[in-house]
């Protein structure tokens, strides 16, 4: 009876792990251009991480992933 609930839930999860890993990427580009490896190698890292939570989540809702653009 509920079911479209229950997807809007799980696609607003996809949306917030993709939005969450965009801003991850987009601050490991910003150290990246102010010289700080370090700092970039850690945020590319949390951002593989919330990749992995993604790609399992989409694979336990049989869910695909956006397009790039």
């Amino acid at each position: 009876m509920f079911a479209w609930l229950r997807r809007r839930r799980v696609l607003r999860e996809k949306q917030r792990l993709e939005r969450l890993h965009l801003h991850l990427l987009t601050a490991a580009r910003d150290l990246q251009r102010n010289g700080d490896i370090q700092g970039f190698a850690a945020k590319t890292a949390e951002a593989a991480v919330v990749e992995q939570q993604l790609d399992r989540f989409l694979a336990e809702h049989g869910l695909t992933a956006a397009p790039s653009r």
